[in-house]
């Protein structure tokens, strides 16, 4: 017999019944002449039961079919796939594959995708191309994953597909068989591959804390959205130390809900023993124990009532690490050290702070004038002004001294003179000898002690006029010992040495012409000179002999007369 060599489709299924009668039975020849009167068109189930009856080997199929359909090999089974007089319709295939068609359905899945879902199956699934024709021509190195509804991202884009697609994961076994190389059947929610280790407390979202590149830690995990939520210390809490590690159902489970938080007491101790109730926030905040809220808590109420300073004090300042300890308060030095290191010791006793100071501040002080003047130095004019720390703080030792600090003046004071004031004048360096406590700048000296008695102008001016200098780093130095008492020591010599001839020990050579009421020359006498007046030159100027001569630059009025000839004046 030959056969038709021609691909069928199943519209042309009526057409194959009437090349029936081309065809050559090896067997019952009268079985040829009953087809050839059925020139009628007949329905093809009628055909194929006639046939089936008259058990002819004659075969109209176009191939055989692959092996998934082979046991639907033979004319009785083509309805099951193909409708009479039409194409091949994509509802007879999902009359089997019911688990495609659930997919669909749901919209769930690679068929379910706009690429598919109004495609006509035989497009990709082509039949009767023999046994061993690859009906299913899928290359997972080419396939886009995206397109099934799960998007490989993370992790999932580094393993190979049998690590999903394994049938110990599929979950339906109802719809979907657990036949090797199926990628049908699993779930995209992560238990249906990744073992759930919270154990069925927290859902099935996992998505909701994790991400698929890692597992640990849980990023998209927001406290704020739990009925705890996390503020102040409890931010930087390490998870396990809250949410613990135990065995339940014999593995290792983190226990994250169901946890008692109604108050502190199941994580933490309670240091007070019960003493204080159970209600920790009444005087505590979860920025830190340690730290009390002090509206809460009633330190009046103790035998020790807080007042200035020591409200501001924190708790551990007093109490240490220790909430409940009692420090003593007795005395100041039980909580404060002696500042004073025992200089205020009275038999082999230290006296109370309390004696100077109170407790709104250190600092400040209640000893008054009135009391240190019961002492050995007692404070007069200027010294009224000055700052305690100015005579008892030593910056060098940065310590406070009160018993002996001395009450010389130079105990404080710098002697600015150093050896410019002999002993006569600074006797045991007493500076009262010149100096008055209620102005420095008040000199109380008698300078007619000095081998240079202050007369006329002299008596009026300031000390400093003759005795202040300035160093050439402007540093004022004070003279005195130092201080000659010649006249050109203070003023400028406006003769520029004419008379330098004529001094004597005893009598400086200015105060010979000069006094010192005024710089007249009031106690010269022309006759006392190698020039006696006499006649007319009684009633000359003296500017007519004496004439202004300059000399190495110097300007002055020549007195020194080197010849004083009749000629030498007159011509």
């Amino acid at each position: 017999m030959s056969l038709i060599h021609k691909r069928l489709k199943g519209t042309e299924i009526f057409k194959a019944v009437f090349l029936l009668r081309h065809i050559k039975c090896r067997g019952n020849v009268s079985a040829y002449f009953v087809m050839k009167k059925l020139t009628s068109l007949f329905s093809l189930s009628i055909i194929i039961m006639i046939m089936v009856s008259m058990r002819t080997n004659a075969q109209i199929s176009p191939g055989n079919l692959t092996l998934a359909h082979a046991k639907l090999e033979g004319l009785s089974n083509c309805t099951k796939c193909h409708v009479l007089g039409k194409q091949v319709e994509n509802f007879k295939c999902l009359d089997c594959h019911t688990e495609i068609k659930q997919l669909i359905d749901e919209g769930k899945g690679y068929h379910a995708s706009s690429d598919v879902k109004n495609q006509k199956c035989y497009k990709c699934h082509s039949e009767h191309h023999g046994r061993n024709f690859r009906i299913i021509n899928f290359d997972p190195n080419k396939f886009d994953h995206n397109k099934t509804g799960f998007r490989l991202d993370g992790k999932h884009t580094q393993i190979k597909c049998e690590d999903c697609h394994q049938t110990k994961f599929i979950i339906n076994t109802t719809l979907f068989d657990k036949r090797s190389g199926t990628y049908l059947g699993l779930s995209t929610k992560c238990v249906s591959c990744h073992e759930d280790v919270h154990q069925n407390t927290l859902g099935t979202n996992c998505s909701s804390c994790h991400n698929t590149v890692k597992f640990n830690p849980a990023v998209f995990f927001n406290h704020n959205n739990a009925k705890f939520k996390l503020t102040g210390a409890h931010t930087k809490v390490e998870c396990i130390k809250c949410h613990v590690k135990e065995t339940f159902n014999g593995k290792t489970f983190q226990k994250f809900v169901g946890l008692d938080f109604k108050n502190c007491m199941p994580c933490h101790a309670d240091v007070h023993k019960g003493q204080l109730g159970n209600n920790c926030v009444k005087c505590h905040n979860d920025e830190s124990f340690l730290v009390v809220n002090r509206n809460s808590f009633d330190h009046d109420k103790t035998r020790y009532p807080l007042r200035g300073a020591h409200v501001e004090v924190s708790c551990k300042s007093c109490h240490g690490n220790i909430p409940l300890s009692k420090p003593k308060f007795a005395k100041c030095t039980d909580c404060h050290k002696d500042e004073h290191f025992g200089e205020f010791t009275v038999n082999h006793v230290v006296e109370d702070c309390k004696n100077c100071h109170t407790v709104e501040s250190f600092k400040s002080t209640i000893f008054t004038i009135q009391e240190h003047n019961k002492g050995n130095f007692e404070l007069t004019d200027a010294h009224l002004a000055v700052p305690c720390q100015s005579c008892h703080y030593k910056s060098n030792e940065k310590q406070w001294h009160f018993k002996n600090t001395g009450t010389r003046c130079i105990d404080c004071h710098n002697n600015v003179h150093g050896s410019e004031l002999t002993a006569k004048f600074l006797p045991d360096n007493k500076c009262q000898s010149c100096h008055v406590t209620d102005d420095w700048n008040k000199i109380n000296f008698n300078h007619d002690l000095t081998s240079f008695k202050l007369e006329g102008k002299h008596a009026e001016i300031s000390c400093a006029d003759c005795h202040e200098q300035k160093s050439a780093g402007g540093k004022i130095i004070f003279k005195f010992a130092s201080t000659k008492s010649d006249c050109v020591t203070c003023h400028n010599d406006v003769h520029f040495g004419q008379f330098n001839s004529e001094k004597t020990d005893d009598i400086p050579v200015c105060e010979k012409c000069h006094g010192f009421d005024n710089w007249k020359p009031v106690k010269f006498d022309h006759e006392k000179t190698a020039f006696a007046l006499k006649g007319a030159h009684e009633k000359v100027k003296c500017s007519d002999c004496h004439k202004k001569v300059t000399v190495d630059g110097n300007e002055f009025i020549q007195y020194k007369l080197k010849d004083f000839k009749c000629a030498a004046c007159h011509s």
